[in-house]
C-alpha cells in the first residue's frame, strides 16, 4: 500500500493490520554505533499499550517488541532495523456485522471506495493499532536525539471533551491514565469517561507536545519547512483534525507587536512562533497542539448505508476507546521525534559545519 513510509534520511515503513498476525516497521537510516535493545523501546510502547485502565479499550496486548535486524552485539549497524510487535488478542468476530456496512465517521467507506474492498476486522489498516510501530520507531529517534543533542520530548492532555485541564506540574503526567498534568482534575475526567461509556458515546481531546533542546537550524525553505513537516506528521495520526504550532489560531487575535518574538542578549522574550521561524528551528522549544475527534466506533445506533446503498443502522460492538486521545500522548511525542530526527540528519549532512561555526544564543522562555 502506498503512503506507508515516512521521512527522507530517517525513513520508517509501517506494516500490518489490526487483526493480522503482527504489526511492525522497518527503520532505514539510523546512524551506526548507538546502543539499542528492546529495553530502550518497550517503555514507550507500555505508555501507549491498550488495556492499562478502564478508560481505554480492554484489548489485552503485551505489545512486546522484537528487534529482528539492524543491530550487532547491542549496537546499531547502520542497516535497516526491523521491529515486530505480535498481535495476540484479536476478536475478529466482533466486526462480522460490519462487512457490508459503514461506520459513520470511520474510514470504512473511504477505504472501500479507494480499493474496492476492505478489511473490517478492527478497522484493518486504518486502525489506531498501527500507531504502535510508530511509537517504537519514535523511541529509537528519541534515544539518538537525546544522546547527540540533549533533546527531550514531553506531551500531555490539555483538554478532554469540554473539560479543560490547566497545566499544574509535569511530574503528574505519568501518574494518571490521562497523561494529565493536573491531578486535581483526574476525578472529573474519570467521571466524564464513565458517563460516556454508559451512554455508548465518545468524545475528543486536545494534546500538547513539546521538544526541548532542539538544535537551531533544522528545516528547509518552502516545501520542507520544519513546521510543515510537523503538521504533516501529526495529521497522519488517526483521528487528528487540527494542528497548531506555537500560538496557532490564537495568532489571529494577536497584534504584530505581541506575536513577533523579540530577541534580547538573554534570548527570545517569548515563543509565540513555537520554535520555528521561516520553517527553520530557532533553538527554542517546539510547541505543538493537536485536536483529536471523538471515537467513531460507538454503541449508539447511527444511520448509514450498506454496500448496495440501502439505508441501515450501525451499532458498533467490540472493545474501543471512548476517547482515542487518552493514549495519543506518546504517539504525538513519537511523531514529533521522527520529524526532528529526520531533519537533524538532513542538517548534519548539508550544514553541519555551519552549526559548528556559530555560537548559539539562549533559547529564552518556552512560551
Amino acid at each position: 500500500m502506498a503512503g506507508s513510509t515516512f521521512g527522507e534520511l530517517f525513513r520508517v515503513t509501517n506494516f500490518g493490520e489490526s487483526h493480522g498476525p503482527a504489526i511492525g516497521c522497518v527503520i532505514d537510516g539510523c546512524p551506526p554505533g548507538m546502543a539499542l535493545s528492546e529495553a530502550d523501546i518497550q517503555p514507550e510502547l507500555d505508555r501507549r499499550r491498550p488495556g492499562t485502565s478502564r478508560h481505554v479499550t480492554q484489548r489485552s496486548e503485551a505489545d512486546a517488541v522484537e528487534i529482528l535486524s539492524g543491530t550487532y552485539e547491542g549496537l546499531t549497524t547502520g542497516t535497516p532495523i526491523a521491529l515486530l510487535i505480535r498481535n495476540t488478542d484479536q476478536r475478529s468476530k466482533d466486526y462480522g456485522n460490519l462487512l457490508d456496512t459503514f461506520r459513520p465517521g470511520h474510514a470504512d467507506y473511504a477505504y472501500w471506495r479507494k480499493y474496492g474492498l476492505r478489511d473490517p476486522r478492527g478497522g484493518g489498516r486504518s486502525s489506531a493499532r498501527l500507531t504502535a510501530p510508530t511509537v517504537a520507531a519514535g523511541a529509537v529517534a528519541k534515544k539518538w536525539l537525546r544522546l547527540k543533542h540533549g533533546t527531550r520530548f514531553t506531551g500531555w492532555m490539555s483538554q478532554l471533551g469540554e473539560i479543560e485541564i490547566p497545566f499544574e506540574d509535569e511530574a503528574q503526567i505519568g501518574e494518571n491514565a490521562f497523561f494529565a498534568p493536573n491531578a486535581a482534575v483526574v476525578p472529573q475526567l474519570e467521571a466524564h469517561m464513565d458517563a460516556l461509556r454508559r451512554a455508548g458515546d465518545s468524545c475528543g481531546a486536545r494534546i500538547e507536545v513539546r521538544a526541548r533542546g532542539v538544535p537551531a537550524g533544522l528545516g528547509e525553505p518552502l516545501y520542507d519547512r520544519l513546521d510543515a513537516d510537523i503538521a504533516y506528521a501529526m495529521m497522519g495520526l488517526n483521528a487528528v483534525k487540527g494542528v497548531e504550532i506555537g500560538a496557532g489560531f490564537r495568532a489571529v487575535a494577536q497584534r504584530g507587536s505581541e506575536h513577533g518574538d523579540e530577541l534580547t542578549p538573554l534570548g527570545f522574550a517569548s515563543n509565540h512562533a513555537g520554535g520555528v521561524l521561516g520553517g527553520i528551528s530557532t533553538g527554542q522549544d517546539l510547541v505543538v497542539s493537536i485536536a483529536i475527534k471523538p471515537t467513531s466506533s460507538i454503541r449508539t445506533p447511527r444511520r448509514s448505508i450498506d454496500r448496495a446503498g440501502a439505508p441501515t443502522l450501525v451499532e458498533t460492538h467490540g472493545r474501543h476507546d471512548p476517547c482515542v486521545g487518552i493514549r495519543a500522548t506518546p504517539i504525538a511525542e513519537a511523531l514529533l521525534a521522527l520529524v526532528v530526527m529526520d531533519h537533524a540528519l538532513r542538517q548534519r549532512a548539508q550544514c553541519g559545519d555551519v552549526a559548528l561555526a556559530l555560537a548559539p544564543i539562549p533559547a529564552g522562555p518556552s512560551d
